[in-house]
């Protein structure tokens, strides 16, 4: 093959590419920061890419095609895949057709998520392959691996990401698109793909095996490289880490590894008996030293207090040197705020003067936590708001249970928090429940994106639009409310005291749209009339 290119890109745009270059037919996901770029990249570039109303829904999509023979990637952060977990487990019994490429893109030091979880486990889990590359070069060209890996095998290939590596640019040397992509075609496997327990047993001993056969692999072909350096000082790393790694310790022998489930348990043991002292570096758990400790491969692992945030070039020389003094905690900067004029402002505003017991949830409206507002009260995982407020109000004395409202965004009710609705409808606590909806029109913390409420596809063309409203009330919410916070500030909260009152279940829709996105959501929708 030839160079065709030489580009300098992000992680992201890097997977975009190659996802392009290797004829990914259809791309789903939902948005989620660090992955968000990742689908939109791959649409600016012309491929076939859509925002799903969850990460469930989007794997499932990317299921379906790949059983159509088709070149498929689901992306989403790492969170996110708790949502498609429930897919990934059983398609990895189930016998795709063509590639399915599952992009999970973690947050060490949590830059903007509720949890620092090291999904790297998910691989073993799941048994499912995975690759970690360390730099947009690798992004590209694993993706491609992941790709064939996937083909060959019939598997689901889990591609997972770091914050550094999806936003980080690196040069990146392209290869000339290819053309002789498979055609979508559909044969009816039953037996492979109805995973019932007579077809799930088998399919269980069949994943086993293949997981085998890509151990012994790995070993053989397998993307890991071995730096040459002094045999004092040998460090097995895999992701981001290398970077550093070659940094810190510039004259070490160096185990870089690319393929890290299964991992190349013979090609690590050689490497720890070449070297006097053989340490393992990697953010996050202790995954990778355990897995070659229950080897029986004796190597150093990181002291626990570097578990927390994402490692660096100084954290790695600490660690290589056994350093476990405190470390510098730069001093914190402002705190994030909601931006001037925004409709949420009025929400809270309401709230706190009524002294709610706001649940919360996930979006830019859970600022609404800190300062000057400080008017909500939890915050878990997308669509808990609603059960929660559920729960505590079935428990709480009355008068305290009448002061119980769930507030979630109108992305992440479409996420998951229908299903929340439904519960209230359900099972209705006995002094009901007021469930506020703030509808600003977008995706707003990740980028501004498109959802099911919107109307508008991830190009931004009209499409069906779920209402909200109708919703609320085809499930039996007899008060629904649709009301502008800001027009009236007195009158809304007025609403939320009337509704608190009532002992009825509510649901008020806050509709404004986002202080950022009107411009664009009202250019939109006069083209869209145009058309």
């Amino acid at each position: 093959m030839n160079l065709s290119d030489r580009l300098l890109l992000s992680g992201d745009e890097a997977i975009a590419l190659a996802a392009r270059h290797a004829g990914v037919a259809l791309m789903t996901g939902y948005p989620g920061t660090p992955s968000t770029e990742i689908v939109e990249s791959f649409v600016q570039l012309g491929g076939k890419g859509q925002w799903a109303p969850n990460e469930k829904v989007a794997f499932e999509v990317a299921i379906g095609a790949s059983f159509g023979k088709a070149r498929t990637m689901v992306t989403m952060k790492h969170v996110g895949l708790n949502v498609a977990a429930d897919p990934l487990f059983t398609a990895a019994y189930a016998q795709i057709e063509g590639a399915l490429v599952v992009v999970s893109a973690d947050d060490p030091g949590m830059a903007s998520s509720q949890n620092e979880q090291d999904n790297r486990h998910y691989a073993v889990a799941a048994g499912v392959p995975m690759l970690e590359p360390s730099d947009s070069q690798e992004a590209y060209e694993y993706t491609r691996l992941a790709i064939e890996i996937s083909e060959r095998w019939l598997t689901p290939v889990l591609l997972r990401l770091t914050t550094r590596v999806c936003h980080s640019k690196t040069v990146v040397h392209s290869w000339i698109a290819g053309s002789d992509f498979p055609e979508a075609a559909y044969t009816p496997k039953i037996a492979l793909r109805v995973m019932i327990p007579a077809n799930a047993r088998p399919a269980h001993r069949r994943l086993r095996g293949k997981l085998t056969e890509m151990a012994h692999w790995n070993e053989a072909e397998g993307p890991h490289r071995l730096i040459g350096g002094s045999s004092s000082l040998g460090i097995i790393c895999s992701g981001v880490s290398f970077m550093h790694v070659r940094e810190a310790a510039p004259d070490a022998s160096v185990l870089k590894l690319g393929m890290t489930y299964p991992l190349p348990l013979k090609t690590i043991a050689n490497f720890a008996k070449s070297v006097d002292r053989c340490v393992v570096i990697e953010e996050g758990d202790p995954w990778l030293v355990d897995a070659i400790r229950a080897s029986g491969t004796d190597v150093e692992g990181k002291d626990p207090m570097y578990r927390f945030g994402e490692l660096d070039v100084a954290r790695v020389r600490r660690i290589l040197a056994g350093d476990v003094s405190h470390e510098f905690t730069p001093p914190r900067g402002k705190p994030p705020e909601l931006c001037p004029g925004c409709p949420h402002r009025a929400v809270y505003a309401a709230l706190k003067n009524l002294k709610c017991i706001v649940q919360g949830d996930i979006g830019c409206y859970s600022l609404g936590a800190l300062p000057p507002y400080e008017a909500m009260e939890s915050l878990v995982c997308m669509g808990a708001a609603i059960g929660m407020g559920l729960g505590l109000r079935h428990v709480l004395p009355s008068d305290e249970a009448r002061r119980v409202v769930s507030v979630i965004g109108d992305s992440t009710f479409v996420h998951s928090g229908i299903t929340g609705l439904v519960e209230m409808v359900y099972n209705p606590p006995p002094d009901g429940h007021v469930l506020l909806i703030l509808d600003n029109g977008t995706t707003a913390m990740t980028g501004m994106q498109e959802h099911p409420a919107t109307g508008r596809t991830i190009d931004h063309k009209r499409t069906g639009k779920l209402v909200l409203e109708d919703l609320a009330r085809a499930v039996g919410v007899r008060q629904v409310h649709v009301i502008d916070p800001t027009r009236d500030q007195q009158a809304f909260e007025d609403l939320i005291a009337e509704c608190l009152a009532s002992r009825d279940l509510a649901v008020i829709i806050a509709r404004r749209p986002c202080v950022l996105a009107a411009g664009k959501i009202k250019q939109m929708e006069k083209c869209l009339e145009q058309i």
